[in-house]
């Protein structure tokens, strides 16, 4: 009988323009690629990739950048539906036939942190009372989380993405993800702003096969 691989999920987490997204493309790439792998690591399946969801939710619903900052009451709302499409979105890959595990652009935690910063504790603290954060939260306690550094050199401006206005506003943020991630009592990565990608992924992949198989 063939021994059935459950790694753990990872979750690339942290604020805007800090590389979360080309780390999770070079994942997909290291684990699809069977030549990629080292030997401690051949055998684990090829994992699901969960997108961005902020992204759709900010397309389907006629969401704007500018609703996060201008209006409080929208940019609940906004926050709301991005947490709701991540639950929806790990229920999917969760439940998927073709592989045990996934790699997650961004996770539940990344709503509760902009909620913080741009509505208020109170609207942090609505998240984090509600079923699907509760769900989100054991999966990224049984995970492996990993969070992008703020201040690097990839601040630029898509045109979709929240963007800080300076380097400062930017840690904010940063600092928002940090405290509540301490808060919760998730254990985390900290992929720091100096490493290339292939440094960033090494880190990532290594801590799979330490601890997360």
């Amino acid at each position: 009988m063939t021994h059935r691989i459950n790694p753990k999920n990872i979750f690339i987490v942290g604020a805007q323009c800090t590389g979360k997204t080309t780390v999770v493309n070079a994942l997909e790439e290291y684990f699809c690629r069977p030549e990629n792998h080292v030997s401690s690591l051949s055998h684990i399946p090829k994992p699901t990739i969960i997108r961005e969801v902020a992204r759709n939710v900010l397309k389907q619903d006629n969401f704007t950048r500018e609703d996060i900052t201008s209006c409080p009451i929208r940019a609940l709302q906004l926050q709301q539906r991005i947490l709701q499409a991540q639950f929806e979105a790990e229920n999917a890959a969760s439940t998927s036939s073709s592989s045990n595990w996934y790699i997650s652009d961004r996770s539940g935690l990344d709503p509760i942190a902009y909620a913080r910063v741009f509505v208020g504790e109170r609207a942090a603290e609505e998240l984090l009372a509600s079923t699907m954060w509760g769900e989100l939260e054991r999966r990224m306690k049984t995970g492996i989380v990993v969070l992008c550094e703020a201040g690097c050199r990839w601040l630029v401006d898509d045109g979709t993405r929240l963007m800080p206005t300076d380097v400062e506003d930017w840690m904010i943020i940063d600092t928002a993800f940090r405290r509540l991630l301490d808060a919760r009592g998730i254990r985390y990565i900290l992929l720091s702003k100096e490493l290339d990608i292939s440094e960033r992924v090494a880190l990532v992949t290594d801590a799979l096969g330490e601890n997360g198989l």
